[in-house]
């Protein structure tokens, strides 16, 4: 019965093991990058090209504006707007074209767009590369307001993100600017709407013509982050985005299922160290009961073999008082 109690424990144990923190290997989803600034600071972008040797020029254009910021021929010729020539510079790096925009301005917000023009097969091919979102956000701006500034739920609720602009928008961003960047819904100036894989079936919106509101369901802890707004107003090109943003985290509540919390590695350190003196009390129990059980079998033999000895000699002893009681009737 003991060693049942011991198995069931250990299954226990067993039963817990995947509670305990491990490293987690995923796919990386491939997304559109989204970089934050305040005015001011600068913008880093890269434009990585393959197969250098078909390439025939690389350009980085701002989608919203239809601008190209900059062209770099195989050649080693570039060219870059005036307006901008004071604060760009790049540099080529094997396969990759880095650029940096120095001095950040809200008008600097933007889509912008990696390609290359390569030859193949005697043919012009235009080819799209990286496309990342400028959000370049202002100290006062007025243009749009978001609320709330700041949210904690729990695991499992929802919380809603209203996005009220000064005058009517076209297309409308919500992106995620914290840790994992990403661009989480856009909604375009023809309603076509694109949700980002991390909150399929997960997110709602409701729109108006100078306000939208999202609401973000089942929310996770990988959740948490800064949200921000930005739409482009109508004639006007540039993004325009919210000062701060929403401020989103999701609080570490303790569940009742198996979970990382320092908690849980207590009490499994705890079981472990139970069931590891309930082993060792099985193995000295029944070295005990072996040792008692040789001794009471060597005790049992011991007796026999006496009982045995002694059995016979009482018969050889009788045996004798009988013949020689025999002989003396004889004699008479």
């Amino acid at each position: 019965m003991l060693w049942i109690s011991c198995l069931r424990a250990a299954s226990l144990v067993l039963l817990l093991l995947p509670c305990f923190p491990g490293q987690k290997g995923g796919e990386n989803e491939q997304q559109t990058d989204v970089i934050s600034v305040w005015e001011g600071d600068s913008i880093s972008i890269t434009c990585s090209r393959k197969n250098l040797e078909e390439v025939l020029g690389t350009y980085l254009t701002a989608s919203k504006k239809e601008l190209t910021v900059l062209y770099v021929a195989r050649e080693g010729n570039s060219y870059i707007p005036p307006e901008l020539a004071h604060r760009l510079n790049y540099s080529e790096e094997g396969k990759n074209l880095s650029i940096t925009l120095h001095n950040a301005q809200q008008s600097d917000s933007n889509i912008y767009q990696c390609s290359t023009y390569v030859m193949r097969n005697g043919h012009h091919n235009k080819l799209f590369g990286k496309e990342t979102i400028v959000v370049v956000k202002a100290q006062t701006s007025g243009v749009l307001e978001q609320s709330p500034l700041y949210v904690n739920p729990q695991p499992g609720q929802s919380i809603s993100i209203t996005c009220a602009w000064n005058s009517a928008y076209e297309d409308f961003y919500l992106l995620k600017t914290l840790m994992q960047r990403e661009r989480v819904l856009h909604v375009s100036s023809q309603n076509v709407s694109t949700i980002s894989l991390a909150f399929a079936n997960r997110l709602g919106y409701s729109k108006e013509k100078k306000k939208i509101v999202v609401t973000l369901h089942n929310l996770q802890e990988n959740d948490s982050g800064i949200y921000v707004c930005a739409g482009v107003l109508k004639n006007v090109s540039s993004l325009s985005v919210s000062e701060s943003g929403t401020m989103l985290l999701i609080k570490d509540v303790e569940q009742a299922d198996c979970s990382n919390n320092s908690w849980v590695i207590s009490v499994l350190t705890i079981i472990v160290a139970l069931l590891f003196a309930t082993l060792i009390c099985c193995t000295l129990y029944c070295v005990n009961v072996k040792k008692c059980f040789q001794k009471r079998k060597s005790h049992t033999v011991s007796n026999t073999v006496s009982n045995t000895v002694y059995e016979d000699m009482s018969y050889s002893s009788r045996r004798n008082t009988l013949s020689r009681s025999n002989h003396c009737s004889l004699s008479n």
